[in-house]
């Protein structure tokens, strides 16, 4: 069996909390345009910019860059997102994204959908926002990502163990919605807009590495979320809609035994969990499922390897 061993890795991520003293947080009130989208755009100026490019970024907490801060360990909004970093990385190429965020931590598809949640007053809501900003600029060559699911299916994962009952409805539910979602999306897009939807992480990793229930629900969440996976896929690939492999980008099928020291081994999956969340963090910043910059940086990277070459 293997052990729990984090010693090493919880050192290095202390030290990613004094980093993120650093971070710039941003208040929520209704559609967010982020201010790294216009040092961005200049710093693609510089290098020479081939095309603007509008970018609507939809979803829950992680579409936001929450993580937790000084300001709030449980977490909050800020511009150190994988949105905010995909910016930089298409700048690079010359390519100026203009940022517009419309999610709300803690959206499942069916708040979004017709609420309520807490970003948006009634009757407005996240899916009414974006189909308005996709009308208004039905012209412009516009990218979108969206990133919804994991909210559906976490009821089912909440506490020391996993309802297996509730999984399945639960993701046929899923793929109802999704696919509402994705019909009002694509009907009111315009000819020149790519969407990417994005596949989830499993931040229960870490808990397969302990003993008795929480070792259970840690290899238990692995067989759910690679069904979430699955089912995201299933509707994005129904659309013609390229996913971003999330999962993949955070090595989770690496587990391949890794020695800490003379007593203590982990897998290959589990340090990659502590270093791309906040899972191993000590309090008051960890356990936290959200993604360091590590994390939000490689979930970027995975929405940059499904882009077309011409966006």
């Amino acid at each position: 069996m293997v052990k729990r061993a984090m010693k090493t890795t919880r050192l290095a991520l202390v030290a990613s909390v004094v980093v993120m003293g650093l971070v710039f947080t941003l208040t929520r009130s209704g559609p967010l345009v982020s201010s790294a989208a216009a040092s961005t755009t200049l710093a693609a100026t510089s290098l020479g910019v081939k095309k603007t490019v509008l970018y609507l970024d939809i979803g829950a907490s992680v579409s936001v860059g929450v993580q937790p801060t000084p300001r709030d360990p449980t977490g909050q909004p800020t511009n150190r997102g994988y949105s905010n970093r995909l910016v930089t990385i298409e700048a690079a190429k010359g390519i100026a994204l203009k940022l517009t965020e419309l999610g709300c931590p803690g959206e499942s598809i069916a708040m979004m959908i017709k609420g309520p949640d807490p970003c948006y007053v009634a009757p407005d809501t996240q899916l009414s926002d974006a189909i308005v900003f996709l009308h208004t600029h039905r012209a412009a060559e516009t990218l979108v990502t969206i990133d919804l699911g994991f909210n559906t299916l976490d009821v089912c994962l909440r506490g020391s163990d996993i309802d297996l009952a509730c999984v399945t409805p639960k993701l046929a539910l899923l793929r109802q919605q999704l696919r509402h979602v994705l019909r009002s999306l694509t009907s009111a897009a315009g000819q020149h807009v790519v969407m990417v939807g994005l596949g989830h992480y499993n931040p229960y990793l870490t808990k397969s590495v302990k003993e008795g229930a929480a070792e259970v629900f840690g290899k238990n969440s692995v067989a759910a979320l690679r069904r979430l996976n699955e089912s995201l896929l299933e509707v994005y690939s129904s659309f013609k809609i390229r996913m971003a492999d999330v999962a993949k980008a955070f090595h989770e099928e690496d587990v391949h035994v890794v020695r800490i020291s003379k007593k203590e081994v982990t897998t290959a999956n589990v340090q990659y969990e502590c270093k791309f969340t906040w899972m191993c963090a000590p309090k008051p910043f960890g356990p936290n499922l959200h993604p360091t910059d590590a994390g939000y940086q490689v979930i970027a990277q995975a929405i940059a390897a499904v882009l077309p070459a011409n966006l």
